[in-house]
């Protein structure tokens, strides 16, 4: 399969696409993933919770929800030293994006905004990519995101928007939306994807892929999450993602966006590594790595770095380098 970029997809095409027979799936899949990205390349990446739990949303998954009685207890923003040195160990290990969240509904014009900025602009001045999760933000601090260089911003749609209000009441899906066009307004990437095992269905799924296909540019990244089942929240009963339900999506991602990066995100500790090499196969090429065991809080495990090193020394598998800034700025829709 030779596929161009397309911003016209109609659901029941992506439909079609996710429903193919698995092997063919991914056998399309994996052709268009190397006409577009380096197959022996996987970019690495490191997830550092900023400032965990107290956050006031109700989603349903989060173990960082203020409503619910989890084991994530509220930590203040980290120091910018403390994220740094976290950062510089990560690059050592070689991981070249660093992504920064906080359990915030909204970023807010006050002292913490600022000591985000500061972080943003180290972390990048060590020639990394730096990703930040903030929740919902104005035109304006997303150009101040950018002032401090900024590469990406992640702001999950987590599901399609007939199934969004069963999952999240305390924004809509169109405040998702405006701050991703927010964040167009400037130079820096959009990182934006997904969550399976919501209890959404299969078309759920296409839907929110056909959300993210139509959008131009495409997401420079979308990611696959997992749910991690967290005691205390309201989804915490829900039965386990099957691998190829995983496989599908992330090989229908691929396709239908084939300049982005499909990130093979939350839950992958769950998966051996016979079924990360699936994925892999079916056109992720960017996971996240540890120094903890963790990926955000401790309900979510993490592969170390030693891991997944050995991972992909094992798979023939390499660790992509940044991309250089000026490759952003002059073709935002290119890279990811």
């Amino acid at each position: 399969m030779s596929v161009g970029i397309r911003y016209d997809w109609q659901e029941a095409e992506i439909q079609k696409i996710y429903d193919m027979p698995l092997l063919e799936l991914i056998y399309q899949a994996a052709s268009v993933h190397r006409q577009y990205h380096d197959p022996k390349k996987i970019q690495v990446c490191k997830l550092i919770s900023i400032k965990t739990g107290g956050c006031p949303e109700d989603c349903g998954y989060c173990a960082q929800s203020s409503r619910y009685k989890t084991e994530v207890k509220p930590q203040a923003l980290l120091d910018k030293d403390t994220v740094v040195n976290i950062a510089q160990t990560a690059k050592q290990k070689g991981v070249s994006r660093v992504c920064m969240g906080a359990a915030w509904r909204e970023v807010r014009d006050n002292s913490q905004f600022e000591t985000v900025l500061e972080m943003v602009k180290e972390v990048t001045d060590m020639g990394l990519e730096v990703c930040c999760t903030l929740g919902m933000l104005t035109a304006d601090q997303a150009k101040r995101l950018e002032t401090a260089g900024l590469y990406a911003y992640n702001h999950n749609l987590d599901t399609s928007e007939d199934y969004y209000s069963t999952i999240i009441t305390t924004r809509t899906y169109s405040d998702r939306l405006n701050t991703i066009e927010n964040v167009r307004q400037t130079n820096v990437t959009v990182c934006s994807g997904g969550i399976l095992g919501l209890g959404e269905t299969a078309q759920d799924r296409v839907s929110m892929l056909h959300t993210l296909a139509n959008l131009n540019p495409h997401p420079e990244s979308v990611p696959i999450n997992i749910l991690s089942q967290v005691e205390g929240t309201p989804l915490e009963n829900q039965p386990d993602v099957p691998i190829w339900d995983v496989v599908r999506m992330i090989a229908t991602a691929r396709i239908v966006m084939p300049t982005s990066d499909v990130r093979l995100s939350a839950g992958r500790a769950r998966l051996s590594q016979v079924e990360q090499a699936f994925c892999f196969m079916a056109g992720a090429n960017s996971i996240f790595s540890s120094d903890d065991n963790k990926m955000l809080t401790v309900t979510t495990p993490c592969p170390d770095y030693d891991a997944d090193q050995e991972m992909l020394n094992l798979l023939g598998l390499e660790m992509r380098p940044p991309i250089q800034r000026a490759n952003q700025v002059a073709s935002p829709a290119a890279v990811g």
